[in-house]
């Protein structure tokens, strides 16, 4: 890993991007938090990984589908931050408000800073956005990630999430998460994989709605990543 920079050093290249990012644009659209990229190239977001020097350590999991038990994914959340320096690791994760969201209110309480990575559907769907994400970058997708529909390759938000990041913490999850995390131990990156249920309300609503079966399994398809061959 390259040597950190100071923080004046990385806060200084961080303005010194978005500037750029803003004058290259066409447009900016707002609706984030203000270091909002608008949609930048696969380019333009390994150079702003690579401008910090730091070590990206991503969080995975549940957004819409929620936590059965919140406080123990923040917990789990809690426990891996602790093997980290804010100094030498940014934290990383889908920028989104919900589920393992709240990740970011723990890392800023303890001095990380913090990036997202999403797809663009989340800002013309208005999905609301963690107010603690520093950095959000919208990738220009026509889904929300995981492997392209009938392939093995990553979607353009999921090949971000994944190139970008050095290791890739999963607690739960669900077909994104899984395809993910498949996809990064078969480029070498450090994987981890916590359990955790999907919230049980939030999962037989779901079920409901679409007519299907009540759901007696919550667990999510995130764990069968290491099932499949590498």
């Amino acid at each position: 890993m390259m040597a950190a920079l100071s923080r004046p050093a990385r806060d200084s290249w961080r303005v010194l991007w978005l500037l750029v990012m803003l004058v290259t644009a066409e447009t900016a659209v707002g609706g984030g938090p203000a270091g909002t990229a608008p949609e930048p190239d696969p380019t333009a977001i390994r150079s702003y990984f690579a401008g910090q020097r730091m070590r990206v350590l991503t969080f995975l999991g549940y957004s819409g589908a929620g936590y059965e038990n919140p406080a123990a994914m923040l917990d789990q959340v809690r426990q891996i931050l602790d093997r980290y320096d804010p100094r030498d690791t940014l934290v990383n994760s889908g920028a989104t408000a919900e589920g393992i969201g709240a990740v970011y209110a723990l890392a800023k309480r303890k001095g990380f800073a913090t990036t997202g990575i999403v797809s663009a559907l989340a800002r013309t769907e208005r999905v609301p956005l963690a107010p603690q994400v520093d950095t959000v970058f919208y990738v220009r997708d026509a889904g929300w990630g995981g492997f392209l529909p009938g392939t093995e390759t990553l979607s353009p938000t999921s090949q971000a999430m994944v190139e970008n990041s050095d290791v890739l913490v999963a607690i739960g999850g669900g077909d994104v998460a899984r395809d993910e995390l498949i996809a990064a131990r078969r480029q070498g990156k450090r994987v981890e994989f916590i359990p955790a249920d999907m919230n049980h309300r939030l999962a037989r609503e779901k079920a409901r709605k679409k007519s299907q079966p009540a759901p007696a399994e919550f667990s999510g398809v995130a764990a069968t990543a290491f099932q499949r061959p590498q």
